[in-house]
């Protein structure tokens, strides 16, 4: 397996907390000056890098002793708070022996999700890249709240990879790849497409300072691979692993990337809004939807929740509750709910002189 350097430009690598420390609060720094060195390499063949970086919460609970993740939400944000600064001094350190800057950002779905924002923040990052300045993510753990976290950093990577327009994520935990457990009970090397198969082999995390696990990197996967972006999972034991990737003889599990890669307006719509409201549709719609490519129309909506505006993001849910879709509407909650079931001849009688009669348009519209 290999990075191939002449084509790769651009690598987020994502550093579980389970690989930067040896035990609650106590961080492994020659693990992280071994990582320096290898992502100073990295660099220095012309590949910009970006590190979504764990570990805040864990050396938090360690600086205040405590050994088990906390349930409540304002001491995991203390712990976090205590945690950011050392986490941050410490990379520093990694990188000063190679002369390279970091600069620490820490984001929320609030960062991210309404589109200025957004677009904010990929400028930003651009420029940062390109001064060869290293940036060092994680999420704002100090103010998060349930609505606004990202739930855990492989998610985040993923949606750093996305946002930047990388061509590799690289995940580094405890887990040396996807294991065939059902099977060899070796690492698979390559995996084309996440299939219910694929999913069954994931696993969670017994992790006392992690969070989520296969699971969740399976998730993050389906991000980056919609993206147009190859993910590898490996072990962060091995402290020569990004130099043993180039190489191509580091152990790990390689997943393809999707050939028409989702365009980036419509990354923004499936992963980094939150939906303003849920509008229920019939089988009928749906098949519309997933094999025709088409728009949403009143015809098959069967229902309305929430009190979206015109222009807000909604999710669209399938007839047996799961959501199917996510895009931007057309119609207020009320005005959706006078619509519903209707064809475009009453609406239109209803709404004279409108010329958008679909409720979701298919160019503002992408299949999760």
């Amino acid at each position: 397996m290999s990075l191939m350097p002449g084509r790769v430009r651009r690598v987020v690598l994502k550093i579980g907390t389970g690989v930067l420390t040896s035990g609650v609060g106590q961080l492994d720094t020659q693990k992280i000056m071994a990582l320096g060195r290898e992502v100073a390499a990295l660099q220095k063949s012309g590949i910009q890098v970006l590190i979504v970086s764990s570990g805040a919460v864990g050396l938090g609970m360690g600086r205040l002793g405590l050994t088990k993740r906390p349930a409540k939400l304002t001491s995991v944000q203390k712990c976090a708070a205590v945690g950011q600064g050392i986490l941050i001094d410490t990379w520093q350190k990694a990188f000063n022996p190679f002369g390279l800057t970091v600069a620490q950002l820490l984001y929320t779905r609030d960062n991210l999700g309404p589109r200025g924002p957004h677009l904010a923040v990929k400028e930003m990052l651009d420029e940062i890249l390109e001064d060869g300045i290293i940036p060092v993510i994680n999420e704002n753990d100090s103010v998060s709240t349930e609505e606004l976290k990202f739930g855990d950093n492989d998610t985040l990577s993923a949606l750093v990879a996305s946002l930047a327009g990388a061509d590799l994520l690289i995940l580094l935990s405890t887990a040396p790849g996807l294991v065939d457990r059902k099977g060899t009970g070796k690492i698979l090397p390559v995996v084309e497409k996440i299939t219910p198969e694929i999913e069954a082999l994931a696993g969670g995390t017994e992790s006392v300072t992690a969070v989520g696990g296969m699971v969740s990197k399976l998730a993050a996967v389906k991000i980056a691979a919609r993206s147009g972006c190859g993910v590898i999972i490996a072990s962060g034991a091995d402290a020569a692993i990004l130099s043993r990737l180039l190489a191509g003889t580091g152990v790990g599990t390689f997943f393809v990337p999707e050939k028409i890669p989702l365009d980036a307006r419509k990354r923004w719509l499936a992963w980094f809004q939150q939906p303003a409201g849920n509008v229920r549709v019939d089988a009928g719609a749906e098949r519309a939807l997933r094999e025709k490519g088409g728009s949403l129309l009143a015809k098959g909506v069967t229902g309305i929740e929430g009190a979206f505006v015109s222009g807000d993001v909604v999710a669209i849910v399938g007839a047996s509750g799961t959501p199917i879709a996510r895009g931007v509407v057309q119609f207020s909650a009320a005005e959706a709910r006078t619509i519903a079931g209707q064809d475009s001849t009453a609406i239109a009688q209803k709404f004279p002189g409108r010329k958008k009669l679909e409720v979701v348009h298919r160019d503002s519209l992408v299949l999760l």
